[in-house]
């Protein structure tokens, strides 16, 4: 069964501001080589600029995934159910540091992850624009509850992943593109995360 949490009396949050319009964001070409800097808004507008990326896929000890609800203030795929976190290197940011600040940011959690894989793709949210994204994709374990940060997350919940797959399958249209494309792969090759 998925449970799924909210913010409220129970469930720890915050609602610290943590992306900006203005935030430079690295550009790239596809062999992931930098090109450039760019303001976020920019990055997204019209059809979006290749811009380097990262989502992380956050387990719990019973081989859960966290999945989390975009929050209804973002630009783009507000509401949509995606993976359980995921943002952009700033200018002069290491992926590495990128990755832990942004789960703490985010989820305020700390633990350890394993790059996956990276890959390139495009989509767009109809007039409002567009991820362009070379994206690194990382996956973890973590028995620590989550805080939700309310600017970003609009839920979480966790879900097995066989419950998910069938979820995914019967209402594909309520899950961000990059996170249909990121977990298809995850279970294709990479069947040791699942483990409780």
């Amino acid at each position: 069964m998925a449970k799924c949490r909210q913010g409220g009396p129970s469930w720890q949050h915050s609602e610290t501001v943590v992306s900006f319009d203005d935030e430079p964001l690295i550009l790239v070409d596809a062999a992931d080589r930098e090109t450039g800097f760019l303001d976020k808004a920019s990055v997204h507008a019209g059809p979006g600029q290749l811009h380097r990326a990262f989502s992380l896929f956050i387990f719990n000890p019973q081989g859960e995934l966290l999945l989390q609800q975009r929050a209804p203030g973002k630009r783009l795929w507000p509401g949509y159910w995606s993976n359980s976190c995921c943002s952009h290197p700033r200018r002069g940011e290491l992926q590495e540091e990128a990755v832990r600040r942004r789960l703490r940011e985010e989820l305020g959690l700390a633990c350890p992850l394993r790059f996956l894989f990276k890959f390139q793709y495009q989509a767009r949210f109809g007039g409002e624009g567009a991820e362009h994204e070379l994206c690194w994709v990382y996956a973890g374990h973590c028995a620590d509850e989550p805080v939700l940060n309310l600017t970003e997350v609009a839920a979480l919940r966790y879900v097995a992943p066989a419950a998910l797959d069938r979820e995914m399958a019967e209402q594909p249209g309520q899950f961000t593109p990059w996170f249909r494309i990121e977990w298809e792969r995850l279970r294709q090759a990479h069947a040791e995360l699942f483990a409780a």
